[in-house]
């Protein structure tokens, strides 16, 4: 399976990370907590097993949110000098179009970054890879709107929050095309051959992996930024949660819709978005590979935090949601398809995300429309029925949803094409 160009690197670090735990990472305070408690109660009763990491796996993770990317973060050094920045990215789209030796002056970074892609590492099951992939494009626009949801539970915290707020990059009319632009990453990636060298997929998450070097930079060094509280921006373990949400939180949740999981595609799932994380310089100390540590560690995002974003999240998540907001410009037959698509959104955010959070951001009350992904469980929990028993019937629905977020994205795209870029500057 060829072996890891720069594991080394983002295992050794530097040493004073490997003791160090952020001052938000309170999973052990937070053990004997009310609702933390109850949680685990909670899972343990709908699993069967005691959703508890062993306390070195806890450690690795708390220690991860002092680890970054070292092998990127040397092409930037190399690349993006002073007024460069667009000959850079020039430079890195002929390197992912045409090979790295395209490059009459390929920095050794570059070659060192690029010979870590194509080099797939010793874990990876390519197969496992195809499936986690075909499992997670199943739900197409139902995955998009729970995804952008569920991201709402993450504002809460520090690490997570701050990097948006500071940056500016989901406020105000910025929101949506944001999500838009996540949305077509969450699209290119599962596409198949998406993630094989000149796929759309593997191309977007080196320009996504490029971006947040390069927001991590300006982050770094701002005077705001509590390193001691929040670890480093961007780090490995906040990258880790967001892989986590993509496959073990969406396989849980989305059987609140009436999809079916098993195991096999759980695990499917955290193999795929492993692999993805991978090609974005996500190689954390430690990553689970099995359905139990998978929900082992969805508790241990649960329990961790001290839930301490303050308005930084509130704006955040009010901007996500007044993004969906029907544009007054539109045509009344567009203004209409958005009003619904709005109150769909609302109403899928409460559904998903916590009551407390819900209050927490004094967000918006779906009405009626908060109860529409329970009315659709008979039908979902029936067709998802049909389908685990019948390949044709699986195989005509892949093609159907493809298709059909295709079109949704090109339709809400419209002219844009995604950038993929960092910010100019920061807001603060």
């Amino acid at each position: 399976m060829g072996r890891e160009l720069g594991a080394d690197v983002t295992r050794a670090l530097d040493l004073e990370s490997q003791d160090r735990c952020p001052d938000d990472f309170q999973y052990w305070h937070n053990l004997n907590k009310p609702h933390v408690k109850n949680m685990r109660r909670l899972l343990k009763l709908l699993v069967g097993f005691d959703p508890v990491l062993p306390d070195e796996r806890i450690r690795e993770f708390a220690q991860s949110y002092y680890d970054s990317d070292p092998i990127a973060e040397a092409v930037i050094a190399d690349l993006y000098k002073p007024g460069q920045a667009a000959k850079a990215r020039e430079m890195l789209l002929q390197a992912l179009e045409q090979g790295v030796e395209s490059l009459s002056e390929a920095p050794p970074s570059l070659v060192t970054l690029f010979d870590e892609l194509e080099q797939a590492p010793s874990w990876m099951d390519a197969e496992k890879v195809d499936y986690g992939a075909r499992v997670f494009r199943r739900y197409g626009w139902f995955m998009f709107h729970f995804l952008g949801a569920i991201t709402l539970e993450g504002y809460r915290e520090s690490s997570v929050a701050k990097p948006l707020a500071f940056t500016g990059a989901y406020d105000g009319s910025t929101a949506y095309k944001r999500f838009l632009e996540t949305c077509n990453f969450w699209n290119e990636v599962a596409q198949p051959g998406g993630l094989e060298k000149g796929g759309k997929g593997r191309a977007t998450a080196v320009r996504v992996r490029v971006m947040h070097v390069v927001v991590r930079r300006h982050l770094a060094n701002h005077k705001l930024w509590d390193e001691k509280a929040w670890g480093v921006p961007i780090s490995q373990a906040d990258s880790m949660v967001t892989l986590a949400a993509g496959s073990v939180g969406l396989g849980l949740a989305l059987k609140k819709m009436g999809f079916r999981f098993d195991k096999k595609d759980v695990e499917a799932l955290l193999h795929f978005w492993r692999y993805v994380g991978y090609l974005m310089g996500v190689q954390p100390r430690w990553y689970p590979e099995s359905y139990e540590d998978g929900v082992r560690f969805f508790f241990t995002i649960f329990a961790k935090g001290i839930k301490g974003s303050g308005d930084d999240g509130t704006r955040l998540s009010q901007g996500y949601l007044k993004a969906f907001e029907p544009d007054k410009n539109a045509s009344m037959w567009r203004r209409l398809k958005q009003r619904l698509n709005y109150r769909y959104q609302v109403g899928m955010t409460q559904y998903f995300i916590t009551p407390q959070t819900h209050k927490h951001y004094e967000l918006p009350d779906g009405g009626m429309w908060k109860w529409f992904p329970a009315m659709n469980i008979p039908f979902v929990f029936a067709l998802e029925t049909v389908r685990k028993n019948s390949r044709p019937l699986d195989n005509w629905l892949d093609k159907k949803v493809r298709h059909h977020s295709d079109q949704w994205l090109k339709r809400e795209l419209g002219h844009y094409k995604p950038q993929y870029k960092p910010v100019d500057k920061l807001t603060r």
